[in-house]
Protein backbone atom coordinates (compact mmCIF):
# COMPACT_ATOMS: atom_id res chain seq x y z
CA UNK A 1 0.00 0.00 0.00
CA UNK A 2 1.21 3.23 -0.93
CA UNK A 3 1.23 6.08 1.73
CA UNK A 4 1.61 9.97 1.61
CA UNK A 5 1.96 12.28 4.96
CA UNK A 6 1.29 15.58 4.66
CA UNK A 7 2.27 17.78 8.15
CA UNK A 8 5.18 15.26 8.41
CA UNK A 9 7.53 17.37 9.67
CA UNK A 10 5.40 17.99 12.98
CA UNK A 11 5.48 15.96 15.95
CA UNK A 12 2.16 13.88 14.65
CA UNK A 13 3.91 13.47 11.14
CA UNK A 14 7.35 12.34 12.26
CA UNK A 15 5.30 9.62 14.41
CA UNK A 16 2.96 8.07 11.71
CA UNK A 17 6.75 8.14 10.41
CA UNK A 18 8.45 6.55 12.56
CA UNK A 19 5.38 3.88 12.95
CA UNK A 20 5.50 3.38 8.84
CA UNK A 21 8.94 2.36 8.55
CA UNK A 22 7.91 -0.35 10.81
CA UNK A 23 5.39 -1.58 8.68
CA UNK A 24 5.68 -4.46 6.43
CA UNK A 25 3.28 -3.96 4.16
CA UNK A 26 3.16 -0.20 3.63
CA UNK A 27 5.57 1.98 0.92
CA UNK A 28 5.80 5.65 2.02
CA UNK A 29 6.03 7.15 -1.58
CA UNK A 30 5.73 10.91 -0.81
CA UNK A 31 6.57 13.03 2.56
CA UNK A 32 4.85 16.64 2.23
CA UNK A 33 5.99 19.44 4.15
CA UNK A 34 5.52 22.94 3.17
CA UNK A 35 8.09 24.45 5.39
CA UNK A 36 10.93 22.28 4.16
CA UNK A 37 9.73 21.67 0.45
CA UNK A 38 12.81 20.25 -1.05
CA UNK A 39 15.26 19.52 1.73
CA UNK A 40 15.80 16.00 2.48
CA UNK A 41 14.17 14.43 5.33
CA UNK A 42 17.57 13.05 6.81
CA UNK A 43 19.32 17.06 5.89
CA UNK A 44 16.26 18.09 8.27
CA UNK A 45 16.12 15.79 10.95
CA UNK A 46 19.78 13.73 10.65
CA UNK A 47 17.56 10.91 12.54
CA UNK A 48 16.30 9.75 10.09
CA UNK A 49 19.67 9.28 8.45
CA UNK A 50 19.95 5.73 6.87
CA UNK A 51 16.17 5.05 7.52
CA UNK A 52 14.66 7.55 4.88
CA UNK A 53 15.79 8.84 1.03
CA UNK A 54 13.12 10.68 0.25
CA UNK A 55 13.09 14.67 -0.19
CA UNK A 56 10.39 16.95 1.48
CA UNK A 57 7.51 17.60 -1.64
CA UNK A 58 4.98 20.83 -1.52
CA UNK A 59 1.19 18.93 -2.08
CA UNK A 60 0.71 21.24 -4.93
CA UNK A 61 3.64 19.62 -6.38
CA UNK A 62 2.43 16.04 -5.95
CA UNK A 63 0.30 14.00 -8.14
CA UNK A 64 -0.89 12.59 -5.10
CA UNK A 65 -3.20 10.03 -7.71
CA UNK A 66 -0.20 8.52 -8.88
CA UNK A 67 1.71 8.37 -6.12
CA UNK A 68 -0.47 7.07 -3.13
CA UNK A 69 -3.33 5.03 -2.10
CA UNK A 70 -3.74 6.85 1.27
CA UNK A 71 -2.77 10.13 2.86
CA UNK A 72 -2.24 10.79 6.08
CA UNK A 73 -3.52 15.10 6.63
CA UNK A 74 -1.64 15.76 10.10
CA UNK A 75 -2.72 19.41 9.70
CA UNK A 76 -3.51 22.37 11.93
CA UNK A 77 -7.55 23.00 12.30
CA UNK A 78 -8.69 25.07 9.27
CA UNK A 79 -6.10 23.92 7.13
CA UNK A 80 -7.21 20.77 6.42
CA UNK A 81 -10.49 20.95 5.23
CA UNK A 82 -9.44 23.14 1.99
CA UNK A 83 -6.76 20.55 1.11
CA UNK A 84 -8.94 17.21 1.10
CA UNK A 85 -11.64 17.58 -1.14
CA UNK A 86 -9.79 17.83 -3.89
CA UNK A 87 -7.72 14.70 -2.98
CA UNK A 88 -10.89 12.73 -2.44
CA UNK A 89 -11.53 13.77 -5.69
CA UNK A 90 -8.81 12.05 -7.13
CA UNK A 91 -9.67 8.80 -5.65
CA UNK A 92 -7.02 8.81 -2.89
CA UNK A 93 -8.04 8.07 0.51
CA UNK A 94 -7.69 10.29 3.67
CA UNK A 95 -7.09 10.22 7.27
CA UNK A 96 -7.32 13.59 8.48
CA UNK A 97 -5.60 14.57 11.94
CA UNK A 98 -7.14 17.94 12.57
CA UNK A 99 -10.17 18.50 14.34
CA UNK A 100 -11.83 19.22 11.14
CA UNK A 101 -14.08 16.61 10.30
CA UNK A 102 -14.56 15.15 13.59
CA UNK A 103 -17.87 16.88 14.59
CA UNK A 104 -20.73 16.09 12.46
CA UNK A 105 -22.60 19.53 12.73
CA UNK A 106 -20.73 22.32 11.18
CA UNK A 107 -22.75 24.99 13.28
CA UNK A 108 -20.93 23.16 16.58
CA UNK A 109 -17.44 23.36 14.81
CA UNK A 110 -17.29 26.99 14.00
CA UNK A 111 -18.96 27.88 17.49
CA UNK A 112 -16.14 25.78 18.97
CA UNK A 113 -12.99 26.94 16.43
CA UNK A 114 -14.08 30.26 15.52
CA UNK A 115 -13.73 29.60 12.02
CA UNK A 116 -16.13 29.26 8.61
CA UNK A 117 -16.46 25.54 7.90
CA UNK A 118 -15.80 25.20 3.68
CA UNK A 119 -16.61 21.71 3.14
CA UNK A 120 -19.72 21.02 5.35
CA UNK A 121 -20.75 18.35 2.02
CA UNK A 122 -18.06 15.94 3.73
CA UNK A 123 -19.05 15.85 7.56
CA UNK A 124 -21.72 13.65 6.69
CA UNK A 125 -19.21 10.95 5.31
CA UNK A 126 -16.40 11.01 6.94
CA UNK A 127 -16.29 8.32 9.64
CA UNK A 128 -15.08 9.13 13.61
CA UNK A 129 -12.33 7.01 13.62
CA UNK A 130 -12.05 5.64 17.08
CA UNK A 131 -11.51 1.77 15.64
CA UNK A 132 -13.12 0.11 19.30
CA UNK A 133 -16.78 1.72 18.14
CA UNK A 134 -16.50 2.46 14.38
CA UNK A 135 -14.77 -0.40 13.10
CA UNK A 136 -17.24 -1.40 10.95
CA UNK A 137 -17.48 2.00 9.55
CA UNK A 138 -13.65 2.42 8.93
CA UNK A 139 -13.26 -0.31 6.87
CA UNK A 140 -15.32 1.07 4.13
CA UNK A 141 -14.40 4.84 4.62
CA UNK A 142 -12.79 7.17 2.49
CA UNK A 143 -12.57 9.71 4.59
CA UNK A 144 -12.01 9.23 8.41
CA UNK A 145 -11.48 11.82 11.20
CA UNK A 146 -8.83 10.57 13.26
CA UNK A 147 -10.39 11.50 17.28
CA UNK A 148 -8.25 13.84 19.64
CA UNK A 149 -5.89 12.75 21.93
CA UNK A 150 -8.02 13.81 24.85
CA UNK A 151 -11.28 12.82 23.67
CA UNK A 152 -9.50 9.32 23.03
CA UNK A 153 -8.52 8.74 27.01
CA UNK A 154 -11.92 9.84 27.95
CA UNK A 155 -14.43 8.11 25.76
CA UNK A 156 -12.64 4.97 25.86
CA UNK A 157 -13.22 4.28 29.30
CA UNK A 158 -16.61 6.10 29.80
CA UNK A 159 -18.62 4.60 26.48
CA UNK A 160 -19.29 1.10 27.67
CA UNK A 161 -20.21 2.25 30.93
CA UNK A 162 -23.29 4.70 29.80
CA UNK A 163 -24.19 2.09 27.48
CA UNK A 164 -24.59 -0.28 29.81
CA UNK A 165 -26.32 2.04 32.38
CA UNK A 166 -24.22 1.98 35.17
CA UNK A 167 -23.39 5.39 35.20
CA UNK A 168 -25.26 8.62 35.06
CA UNK A 169 -25.15 10.64 32.14
CA UNK A 170 -24.52 13.86 33.98
CA UNK A 171 -21.93 15.34 36.52
CA UNK A 172 -19.32 13.70 34.59
CA UNK A 173 -15.88 15.34 35.20
CA UNK A 174 -11.99 14.43 33.76
CA UNK A 175 -9.38 16.10 35.35
CA UNK A 176 -6.86 15.66 32.08
CA UNK A 177 -3.23 16.13 31.93
CA UNK A 178 -1.30 16.11 28.40
CA UNK A 179 2.44 16.35 27.50
CA UNK A 180 3.64 19.48 26.10
CA UNK A 181 3.81 17.51 22.59
CA UNK A 182 0.57 17.84 22.59
CA UNK A 183 0.23 21.34 21.54
CA UNK A 184 2.58 20.66 18.45
CA UNK A 185 5.80 21.40 17.26
CA UNK A 186 5.56 24.92 17.23
CA UNK A 187 7.59 27.69 19.02
CA UNK A 188 5.52 29.75 21.22
CA UNK A 189 6.69 30.89 24.75
CA UNK A 190 4.09 29.26 26.48
CA UNK A 191 5.66 25.76 25.76
CA UNK A 192 9.52 26.57 25.80
CA UNK A 193 11.57 25.22 28.53
CA UNK A 194 11.95 27.57 30.97
CA UNK A 195 7.92 28.03 30.73
CA UNK A 196 7.23 24.46 31.30
CA UNK A 197 9.52 23.12 33.51
CA UNK A 198 8.98 22.55 36.93
CA UNK A 199 5.42 23.43 36.10
CA UNK A 200 1.79 22.48 35.86
CA UNK A 201 -1.09 24.95 34.73
CA UNK A 202 -4.55 24.28 34.07
CA UNK A 203 -5.94 25.90 30.15
CA UNK A 204 -9.48 26.21 28.42
CA UNK A 205 -11.48 25.60 31.45
CA UNK A 206 -15.18 25.83 31.92
CA UNK A 207 -16.06 24.61 28.52
CA UNK A 208 -13.95 26.52 26.55
CA UNK A 209 -11.66 23.72 25.06
CA UNK A 210 -12.35 22.61 21.47
CA UNK A 211 -12.29 18.59 22.83
CA UNK A 212 -15.23 19.21 24.52
CA UNK A 213 -18.09 18.89 21.88
CA UNK A 214 -16.43 15.79 20.38
CA UNK A 215 -16.57 13.84 23.95
CA UNK A 216 -19.66 14.59 24.40
CA UNK A 217 -21.22 14.27 21.23
CA UNK A 218 -19.67 11.04 21.18
CA UNK A 219 -20.47 9.69 24.37
CA UNK A 220 -24.15 11.00 23.28
CA UNK A 221 -24.45 8.04 21.05
CA UNK A 222 -24.27 5.78 23.70
CA UNK A 223 -26.97 7.37 26.46
CA UNK A 224 -30.34 7.50 26.32
CA UNK A 225 -29.99 11.17 27.50
CA UNK A 226 -27.51 13.78 26.07
CA UNK A 227 -23.97 13.82 28.11
CA UNK A 228 -22.46 17.07 28.88
CA UNK A 229 -18.46 16.69 30.49
CA UNK A 230 -16.85 19.13 32.81
CA UNK A 231 -13.93 18.58 31.11
CA UNK A 232 -10.13 20.26 32.55
CA UNK A 233 -7.02 19.53 30.71
CA UNK A 234 -3.55 20.43 32.09
CA UNK A 235 -0.47 20.83 30.92
CA UNK A 236 2.56 19.13 32.88
CA UNK A 237 6.46 19.40 31.66
CA UNK A 238 7.09 15.60 30.27
CA UNK A 239 7.38 15.13 26.49
CA UNK A 240 4.41 12.80 25.87
CA UNK A 241 1.39 11.04 27.54
CA UNK A 242 -2.21 11.86 29.02
CA UNK A 243 -3.07 10.45 32.35
CA UNK A 244 -7.08 11.57 32.63
CA UNK A 245 -8.63 11.04 36.16
CA UNK A 246 -12.64 10.60 35.58
CA UNK A 247 -15.28 10.84 37.77
CA UNK A 248 -18.94 9.66 37.39
CA UNK A 249 -22.01 9.15 39.31
CA UNK A 250 -23.07 5.34 39.44
CA UNK A 251 -26.30 4.28 39.12
CA UNK A 252 -27.82 2.46 42.15
CA UNK A 253 -27.08 -0.53 43.12
CA UNK A 254 -23.97 -0.86 40.83
CA UNK A 255 -21.05 -3.12 42.00
CA UNK A 256 -17.27 -3.94 41.69
CA UNK A 257 -18.50 -6.95 39.70
CA UNK A 258 -20.53 -5.48 37.16
CA UNK A 259 -18.06 -2.58 36.38
CA UNK A 260 -15.55 -5.09 35.81
CA UNK A 261 -17.97 -7.64 34.01
CA UNK A 262 -19.02 -4.54 31.50
CA UNK A 263 -15.09 -3.63 30.31
CA UNK A 264 -14.24 -7.65 30.24
CA UNK A 265 -17.60 -7.78 27.67
CA UNK A 266 -16.57 -4.81 25.87
CA UNK A 267 -13.18 -4.74 25.84
CA UNK A 268 -11.88 -8.79 25.91
CA UNK A 269 -11.05 -8.76 22.34
CA UNK A 270 -9.70 -5.22 21.91
CA UNK A 271 -6.12 -5.36 21.57
CA UNK A 272 -4.84 -2.05 22.14
CA UNK A 273 -7.07 -1.46 25.53
CA UNK A 274 -5.60 -2.90 28.71
CA UNK A 275 -8.21 -3.32 31.92
CA UNK A 276 -5.81 -2.98 34.94
CA UNK A 277 -9.14 -3.42 37.34
CA UNK A 278 -10.02 -2.25 40.68
CA UNK A 279 -7.06 -0.51 41.95
CA UNK A 280 -4.54 -0.75 39.60
CA UNK A 281 -3.99 3.05 38.51
CA UNK A 282 -2.24 3.46 35.38
CA UNK A 283 1.05 5.05 34.64
CA UNK A 284 1.97 7.28 31.25
CA UNK A 285 5.09 5.41 31.20
CA UNK A 286 3.84 2.26 30.94
CA UNK A 287 2.38 3.33 27.51
CA UNK A 288 4.82 5.95 26.09
CA UNK A 289 5.61 4.80 22.75
CA UNK A 290 3.21 2.23 22.59
CA UNK A 291 -0.66 2.31 21.10
CA UNK A 292 -1.77 1.22 23.96
CA UNK A 293 -4.78 2.69 26.31
CA UNK A 294 -4.89 1.33 30.24
CA UNK A 295 -7.77 1.82 31.96
CA UNK A 296 -7.82 1.22 36.15
CA UNK A 297 -10.79 2.43 38.61
CA UNK A 298 -12.00 2.89 42.22
CA UNK A 299 -14.97 3.15 43.77
CA UNK A 300 -15.78 5.77 46.11
CA UNK A 301 -18.72 4.35 48.11
CA UNK A 302 -19.15 7.39 50.22
CA UNK A 303 -19.75 9.72 47.48
CA UNK A 304 -21.57 6.72 45.31
CA UNK A 305 -18.66 7.68 42.32
CA UNK A 306 -16.71 5.78 40.35
CA UNK A 307 -13.16 7.09 39.92
CA UNK A 308 -11.62 5.92 36.81
CA UNK A 309 -8.07 6.38 35.62
CA UNK A 310 -6.98 6.25 32.17
CA UNK A 311 -3.35 6.69 30.35
CA UNK A 312 -2.35 6.90 27.07
CA UNK A 313 0.30 8.26 24.68
CA UNK A 314 -0.87 11.46 22.95
CA UNK A 315 1.13 10.97 20.18
CA UNK A 316 0.55 7.41 19.28
CA UNK A 317 -3.39 5.99 20.74
CA UNK A 318 -3.94 9.68 20.93
CA UNK A 319 -2.90 10.73 16.99
CA UNK A 320 -0.30 8.18 15.02
CA UNK A 321 -0.57 5.12 16.20
CA UNK A 322 -4.45 5.08 16.15
CA UNK A 323 -4.58 6.65 12.82
CA UNK A 324 -2.07 3.42 12.01
CA UNK A 325 -4.83 1.54 13.31
CA UNK A 326 -7.50 2.97 11.18
CA UNK A 327 -5.53 2.33 8.26
CA UNK A 328 -4.86 -0.89 8.70
CA UNK A 329 -8.63 -1.60 9.05
CA UNK A 330 -9.09 0.00 5.87
CA UNK A 331 -6.80 -1.68 3.73
CA UNK A 332 -7.69 -5.18 5.36
CA UNK A 333 -4.56 -5.58 7.69
CA UNK A 334 -4.32 -6.97 11.14
CA UNK A 335 -4.86 -3.58 13.43
CA UNK A 336 -1.56 -4.40 15.17
CA UNK A 337 0.51 -4.51 11.91
CA UNK A 338 3.29 -2.62 12.63
CA UNK A 339 2.89 -1.68 16.19
CA UNK A 340 3.93 -4.63 17.89
CA UNK A 341 6.93 -3.24 19.13
CA UNK A 342 7.39 -2.96 23.16
CA UNK A 343 7.28 1.07 24.40
CA UNK A 344 9.79 2.99 26.07
CA UNK A 345 11.08 2.27 29.60
CA UNK A 346 12.41 4.68 30.88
Amino acid sequence: MRIAISGVSGYTGLEILRILLNHPKVEISALISETYAGRSAKGVFPYLSKLVDLKFESLSDVALEDRCDLIFCALPHGVSMSYIPPILKSGVKVIDLSGDFRLKDSDSYESWYKIKHTAKELLTEAVYGLPEINRHKIKDATLVANPGCYPTSIILPLYPLLESGLINSSGIISDSKSAVSGAGRKAESSYMYMECSEDIRAYSIASKHRHTPEIEEVLSCFSKDKVKVTFTPHLVPMKRGILSTIYAELSSDVSIADIEACYADKYKDERFVRLLGRGNLPRTANVAGTNFCDIGFEIDERSNRLIIVSAIDNLVKGAAGQAVQNMNIMAGFPEETGMTSIGFLP
